[in-house]
């Protein structure tokens, strides 16, 4: 199953941030994202692994990080991720056994079902628990995004590969 996961789903609020939105004193809205995460961007895009990003909101910072990080897609103010999802798979032709999904929440649930990987933060809902392929020990916003794309690498045997190709080096303990 792992080797065949070619496209990988990562929710934003409450998986790759803490789930808090701030405002400043001119309304605008801060996020806070795990630098952490930037390794598990990198280390996916090496291994061959597309990013799709799909959230509910809509959020300049959501966008700058997702340019910075080099995601392939990024898809904001999704009302009904199931639908949207399924729409994106059938234009692209993308089978649900080359799918993987990080998501938190219930309105992640039902999309869920259309990937064959499913990882999530450690303080994600229930329903979402009881779907996971993998939960992580991290919650939401402190790094989740890397730990589940290790664990993801490593059930392939491409981890230590994959980092030694971006830093020349594999630590001992990685």
């Amino acid at each position: 199953m792992f080797e065949q996961i070619k496209y990988l789903v990562l929710d934003v609020d409450g998986t790759m941030t803490d789930a808090g939105i701030y405002y400043d004193n001119t309304g605008n809205e801060i996020k806070k994202f795990c630098t952490r995460d930037g390794i598990g961007f990198m280390a996916a895009r090496r291994a061959g692994i597309k990013l799709i990003v799909l959230t509910g909101r809509e959020s300049l910072a959501t966008t700058r990080r997702m340019q910075e990080m080099k995601i392939d897609y990024l898809y904001q103010k999704v009302e009904n991720k199931k639908e949207f999802l399924a729409g994106f798979l059938a234009e692209q032709n993308i089978a649900k056994e080359n799918l993987g999904y990080i998501g938190d929440d219930i309105n992640d649930y039902s999309a869920m079902s259309l990937a064959a990987f499913v990882g999530c933060p450690k303080d994600s809902c229930e329903q979402v628990k009881a779907i996971a392929s993998y939960i992580s020990d991290v919650r939401g916003g402190a790094g989740v995004v890397r730990d589940v794309v290790e664990y993801l690498l490593k059930q392939r045997g491409e981890w230590e590969s994959v980092i030694c190709d971006m830093y020349g080096t594999y630590g001992v303990g990685i």
